[in-house]
């Protein structure tokens, strides 16, 4: 038989149809290469999350962290599981109460900062004290607990602790104008061998000045002090000096104090108050000598998990990040930082540096929801809502306009945000420092704007969960270090 013959016009047919194949099969490659990698860049800057965690668990989980710290104080949520407090269920505010009283918090702190003119050493030291911390956002201050011990022989008290304030005090008996419900049986100066009042002509008497903002007063020649807090709370009562025990190893004389004879307000059953501020009455700067003004800590995930507090350089993370105090805390008892960006989902927002320069920030561990400029937080809560578009939203929940409803869902993909400080410093936050819950029907995100692009932006504790927030009074500078309480 002879050979078969292929016409030319018949070949180069084939040859097209073969070339179209190959084209198609390349493209659907492409495609999927492409499809693939832009799902591998959603998955790595997002959270995903089981519905079922963001609530707390009725079982308390502490950290094993803080136990191994030297002379570690763990930090509880006020009426989580892991606190005294926990049964206390009397007064318990709703979500809407607290938000309310943390934007008077910022309120007040907006004055006090308008009232100021805003015009790194490493530190070497050996001790290092700890103390766990409770979280007691739902006690109707936003804050979190640690217990100290008072007097000799020591009491226990649970305060909150706060770095928006510099003076520590305690409601004392006798309760002259009146005390507030507290859980620890209230402090008695008559059975210490070791309490003495402040006189009113000391030198330290006048230094209430600074670090209350009000003058002091005088009653039978005994130092009175006074400090009202931006939701109306306030504290009146004597100036004195104790024995502070800390640890059974952290144990300071003489340690200036305020004795609450007259005090009010939404403290939730808390002791008094730790002031962890800049001024010379703080508790940083009177054991200065011991700790160098270095105190750290990590805020629990949940009111099911506990945190720590320690003072000193003990369990330093070797991940830390550091950035400088900012100009705004120079005159003040702040701790300022420069706000320089925002990323969402890996994608840096565009928002000039100068809309964070213009009012500065400050970071604060009593602040719950972070504040941004206007200009900053629209722009983050687009960014946001984007990445949240195949949620159904819910009703706002006071302040915080952007909520979800994943009352129907098992899983959640949440988008990742960073924060960036001066000197090139990323904070990426926690799943948990992204998200505040009401409920599952109602899960918002947790930052607000402030009123004005000339208010000051605070970095709240909200964002600082989980975080280990190192700040170095000496240095004048604040360190950041992801996985702190784990």
């Amino acid at each position: 038989m002879g050979a078969t013959t292929v016409s030319p016009t018949l070949l180069f047919a084939y040859i097209l149809v073969l070339l179209c194949l190959v084209c198609s099969l390349k493209e659907v490659y492409v495609f999927g290469r492409r499809e693939s990698t832009a799902e591998s860049h959603h998955l790595q800057h997002s959270h995903i999350i089981q519905v079922s965690s963001l609530l707390p668990s009725s079982f308390c989980s502490p950290s094993a962290k803080a136990s191994d710290k030297k002379s570690a104080l763990p930090v509880v949520h006020n009426h989580g599981p892991c606190s005294q407090l926990h049964h206390d269920k009397a007064n318990i505010p709703t979500h809407t109460q607290i938000l309310l009283h943390d934007e008077a918090r910022v309120k007040s702190i907006h004055s006090k900062l308008a009232k100021i003119n805003p015009g790194s050493t490493n530190v070497k030291q050996t001790d290092a004290a700890t103390l766990p911390a409770k979280d007691g956002s739902v006690v109707g201050t936003g804050n979190y607990i640690v217990t100290i011990g008072l007097g000799t022989p020591k009491k226990d008290l649970s305060l909150i602790f706060d770095t928006g304030s510099d003076i520590t005090w305690t409601q004392c008996q006798p309760c002259a104008g009146s005390c507030y419900k507290q859980k620890d049986p209230i402090f008695s100066p008559s059975e210490s061998s070791t309490y003495s009042n402040i006189s009113c002509t000391s030198a330290v008497c006048s230094s209430l000045i600074s670090a209350t903002g009000n003058s002091p007063r005088c009653s039978s020649s005994t130092c009175v002090y006074g400090v009202q807090y931006g939701d109306s709370s306030f504290t009146i009562g004597f100036f004195a000096k104790e024995t502070l025990t800390l640890t059974s190893t952290d144990v300071f004389d003489s340690f200036l104090f305020g004795c609450g004879q007259n005090n009010q307000g939404l403290f939730g059953g808390a002791a008094g108050l730790l002031g962890l501020g800049r001024d010379k009455l703080s508790l940083p700067s009177q054991t200065a000598f011991k700790y160098n003004k270095l105190f750290s800590f990590c805020l629990p995930s949940s009111a099911s998990s506990t945190g720590f507090l320690t003072f000193g350089n003990g369990g330093l993370s070797k991940s830390l990040k550091f950035t400088t105090l900012s100009t705004i805390s120079q005159d003040s008892s702040y701790y300022g930082i420069d706000i320089t960006g925002i990323s969402v989902a890996g994608e840096k927002l565009p928002i000039s540096v100068s809309v964070f320069t213009t009012a500065g920030a400050i970071i604060d561990s009593g602040t719950v929801i972070t504040r941004l400029p206007p200009t900053a937080y629209a722009a983050l809560r687009s960014a946001f809502r984007k990445q949240m578009s195949q949620y159904p939203m819910a009703q706002p929940l006071s302040i915080l306009d952007t909520c979800y409803d994943l009352s129907k869902y098992s899983t959640v993909t949440v988008p990742k945000i960073s924060f960036f400080f001066s000197g090139g410093v990323e904070v990426p936050l926690d799943a948990k420092g992204v998200l505040y819950i009401n409920s599952i029907s109602q899960v918002c995100l947790a930052f607000a704007g402030n009123s004005d692009d000339t208010d000051a932006g605070i970095f709240g504790n909200t964002q600082q969960k989980t975080l280990q927030v190192v700040y170095d009074g000496a240095g004048r500078r604040i360190g950041f270090a992801t996985g702190g309480c784990t």
